[in-house]
């Protein structure tokens, strides 16, 4: 794509990738969709403890939205490769607005209910194995330069974490003050910008690399084969796993814990969930300039340790004060596991699997949440959700030693 301006000014120096106009125009649009993404969110998990007070369906609506991502997106990846992934970004944005719109209109007129909640988020699941490796793979294409790719990821990370952490109060606000459908008609309106940016950047018309697709199980194949026989790829992505996986059972049971032990409104829920959001965009800020990839496999293996405080924390936390500080580790230990995963693989990565292995790394990072999140669920149903919280920090505490050393000796996050 067209639209590459590298320069040396302060952008240049503090985020290589703003001085790209392409990623400028995808990342303006990207944030106002993410923040409306994080409204629907909320709204959908508010909504659904409210009308059921149930763990399990919780679990169960969260795993709807990122479960399928877990076997759909490799093999969506796969197809996508050498595929135009601007126009089928495109496609994927009109249908979640379509989506959003559509549930406005529903809770509007009293329609929706918790099977409806469900379906819509099995929809999104759905629109999701796609719509995380067309966003992941385009950045290549935006700035153009891969010496910028891991400012670029960074800071499509710390929008990510930024809408995270605007979005939850503001869905707060607006369930305490307005009806639900307020919440999915302003994300339908979110998705129209990201739409507009996409129809604003240069050079979308251009022909894709690498001439006609290959068939897409093959090369499917191709990439997991690589990947497991790769310890610098099945590595990080374990870790990656282990984090997301335990590190969801905070975040799926947070309305619970605002209810059940805080006695809490749902703006108290935004605001529990926007500090999550916070240390994520924190952490994410703190390597937006960060090109070496022995400070971002150091960065690996120590963040999963704060995610064990934080999740202990939360588990043990019968106040607001003390749940928000481990909410705060939560998120850095979970941006911080993501975006260096996400970096190191995308910069050491064959430009011919680029796009399988972010694929891969997707289904990973959202399939393993969702996975997490149908089983605390499940779980937090029969010992509480305090309890369910203190076994996944257990957990990640015991996986995190073991892949601690093995991380170490990978030899080329160190630059050999």
């Amino acid at each position: 794509m067209a639209g590459h301006t590298h320069g040396n000014g302060i952008l240049a120096r503090i985020a290589p990738a703003l001085s790209h106009r392409n990623f400028r125009l995808y990342i303006a649009g990207q944030a106002v969709s993410v923040t409306g993404s994080w409204i629907q969110t909320v709204a959908i998990s508010w909504t659904l403890y409210t009308l059921t007070d149930s763990a399990t369906l919780l679990g169960l609506a969260a795993f709807l939205v990122q479960g399928p991502q877990l076997l759909l997106t490799p093999a969506a990846g796969a197809w996508i490769e050498n595929r135009n992934r601007w126009l089928l970004l495109l496609l994927v944005q009109i249908a979640n607005a379509a989506l959003a719109f559509t549930l406005a209109l529903m809770f509007w007129r009293n329609l929706a209910d918790a099977p409806t909640i469900l379906l819509a988020s099995a929809v999104l699941g759905l629109l999701n194995s796609f719509d995380t490796p067309l966003r992941q793979s385009l950045l290549c294409d935006l700035v153009n330069d891969r010496a910028d790719l891991s400012s670029a990821i960074a800071l499509n990370a710390s929008i990510f974490t930024g809408g995270r952490f605007l979005g939850p109060p503001l869905a707060g606000l607006l369930l305490a003050t307005s009806p639900p459908a307020a919440c999915f008609f302003i994300n339908g309106l979110s998705f129209t910008v990201i739409i507009g940016a996409l129809l604003l950047i240069d050079g979308r018309d251009q022909p894709t690399p690498g001439g006609p697709p290959a068939p897409w199980f093959q090369a499917l194949l191709d990439g997991l084969r690589l990947s497991i026989g790769t310890p610098s790829i099945h590595l990080p992505l374990a870790q990656l796993c282990a984090v997301n996986m335990m590190a969801s059972s905070a975040l799926v049971l947070a309305p619970l814990i605002v209810g059940q032990t805080f006695q809490a409104k749902p703006d108290s829920l935004g605001w529990l969930l926007g500090t999550a959001g916070a240390g994520a965009l924190s952490a994410t800020f703190l390597m937006a300039g960060k090109r070496n990839l022995a400070d971002l496999s150091r960065l690996l293996r120590w963040a999963p340790y704060l995610g064990v405080a934080g999740l202990f924390l939360i588990g043990g936390s019968r106040n607001v004060q003390s749940a928000l500080i481990g909410m705060f580790a939560v998120g850095a230990s979970v941006a911080l596991t993501n975006v260096t995963t996400n970096a190191i693989l995308q910069g050491t990565a064959a430009a011919a699997f680029r796009t399988r292995i972010i694929a891969l790394f997707a289904a990973v990072r959202f399939g393993t949440d969702a996975l997490g999140s149908l089983l605390t669920g499940m779980l937090a149903g029969s010992i509480g959700p305090h309890s369910a919280i203190s076994l996944a920090a257990a957990a990640l505490l015991g996986l995190s030693l073991w892949l601690t050393p093995r991380l170490r000796r990978l030899q080329f996050l160190h630059g050999g």
